[in-house]
């Protein structure tokens, strides 16, 4: 998108939404080493902790004022280019390119360790008009190929992703929009545009980033997706989708982590690309990111702009640090539900053993007496001191999530390989380091812990309801319930 000239699109953008319900969580991680985790200090770090980034969008111009650029470097590991690698920028006249705004950016994100996100190849909005005014088919799927060749060939090696193609979809519909691509290529342009980018750069990972797509029902929504489930299905490359989020001051749909699960249930990626918020709610914010947490697929953030006085939305202070670069309210809330903090975290110690137990029925993750073979059910039972069957072991894993080992028998909480859905029920087994032995954990205002697993983004539970001794252990979309805390003690 653009800060320059988007603001009639933000009116469409700014609907009505509702808050998820899911209050703001810790989502831990940490070393290895079997001592307390240091919380991250920044945005950055945070989200690193658990394999995802934390980015920002850029602009060149602003580069040169060391409030802005302090904020970049210390906070910030992935970076987006406003405006310097959009085709206005990059190809003014046709064969003429101009790549002195991107490589200035890309030049400080290579100095300062920053990943780049690029953005975007092509768009129907901050077009040069001699490409607007095309109206041969052969000219422009020429002039748009050898563009997409020449940016991508240009900084090849340096772009871990490329926004491939941009709001093609129209407004509220499931059709594209009209475009001079669209008009003059059809349908097909969007393929075309994948195709040819796979070609020039088989490293990159290849997104389809839009607006207003972030509500799973909403037409838009179910058109983009069944775009990408038709090119899945017959190979077409794409490796993301970008969810620009700028939203309202109630933040996300209610329905934000489902569309996110559901786009990262056909195979690819699913990013976060331009969230920014009216207002800056600490709720909202918080609610956005734990969406993200929670679906293990979403792999990156970016906010659009650093402090609210950069923003295409400044009147709106959507950012996370104010005009002078002070961090707002909902810095703190981000940082917090990505997992970080400025001090120590009195988290989960790797190496560490300890019960499980859960908060509604009072009792814990049990192994039933003698039972040690791969495929035992897991239930749920009265602590009985220290005996072996109710002690885990807690060992970090490189994505920050934990796998966790019965002393009793050896054998891992395992969630049985391939089976996903809501009640599936959880079982010992070797360990084998499948995601679906590895958890996510992200602690709650209460001090306990929910414990998603990566393989199905779905949360460990007591059915709802069932506390007595022997109640099965479970997995379960994550509500935020009582029966899906779980005190480490």
């Amino acid at each position: 998108m653009s800060w320059l000239n988007e603001r009639t699109r933000l009116r469409k953008a700014l609907a009505s939404v509702t808050g998820l319900t899911a209050g703001t969580v810790l989502a831990l991680a940490g070393t290895a080493a079997p001592a307390a985790h240091a919380a991250s200090s920044t945005l950055g770090a945070a989200a690193a902790d658990s394999g995802r980034y934390f980015g920002t969008a850029v602009a060149a111009g602003r580069l040169g004022d060391s409030t802005y650029s302090t904020i970049l470097d210390r906070e910030f590991n992935m970076i987006t280019p406003e405006n310097e690698m959009k085709w206005d920028t990059t190809e003014p006249s046709r064969g003429n390119f101009n790549f002195g705004p991107g490589d200035q950016i890309v030049g400080h994100a290579t100095a300062h360790g920053q990943r780049m996100r690029g953005h975007t190849l092509v768009w129907h909005s901050q077009l040069p008009a001699w490409v607007s005014g095309i109206r041969d088919a052969n000219t422009l799927r020429t002039v748009m190929n050898n563009h997409i060749t020449t940016v991508m060939n240009h900084y090849k090696g340096k772009i871990y992703a490329w926004d491939v193609v941009n709001e093609a979809f129209a407004d509220g519909s499931t059709q594209h929009r009209s475009s001079v691509f669209q008009d003059v290529l059809g349908n097909g342009f969007i393929e075309e545009a994948f195709r040819t980018a796979r070609a020039v750069d088989p490293s990159a990972k290849l997104c389809y980033n839009d607006y207003n797509i972030e509500n799973w029902s909403d037409a838009k929504t179910q058109g983009v997706y069944t775009m990408v489930r038709d090119f899945k299905s017959r190979g077409v490359p794409i490796d993301c989708v970008g969810f620009q989020s700028h939203f309202g001051t109630g933040g996300p749909p209610s329905s934000f982590q489902t569309t996110l699960a559901n786009f990262a249930a056909l195979g690819v990626d699913v990013q976060i690309t331009e969230l920014d918020i009216a207002q800056a709610s600490p709720t909202a914010y918080a609610n956005t990111v734990q969406a993200c947490m929670n679906v293990p697929r979403c792999t990156g953030i970016t906010v659009w702009g650093i402090r609210d006085s950069d923003s295409w939305r400044s009147g709106e202070n959507p950012l996370l640090f104010s005009g002078n670069g002070s961090k707002k309210p909902a810095y703190d809330a981000v940082l917090s539900t990505l997992g970080g903090g400025t001090g120590n975290s009195g988290g989960i110690v790797s190496g560490q053993v300890y019960s499980l137990s859960d908060v509604a029925a009072g009792r814990v993750l049990d192994v039933p007496s003698g039972q040690t073979a791969n495929g035992t059910p897991l239930q749920d039972w009265d602590a009985n001191g220290a005996a072996a069957n109710q002690q885990w072991r807690a060992n970090q894993n490189d994505d920050g999530s934990y796998t966790l080992t019965n002393v009793g028998s050896g054998r891992v909480l395992d969630e049985p390989g391939g089976q996903t859905g809501n009640g599936t029920r959880m079982e010992l087994w070797d360990a084998n380091g499948g995601a679906n032995q590895h958890w996510r954990a992200s602690r709650n205002g209460d001090g306990s812990y929910t414990l998603i697993n990566v393989a199905s983004g779905r949360a460990l539970e007591i059915p709802g309801g069932q506390t007595a001794n022997g109640a099965p252990v479970q997995i379960w979309d994550s509500s935020g319930g009582a029966n899906q805390h779980w005190n480490f003690g």
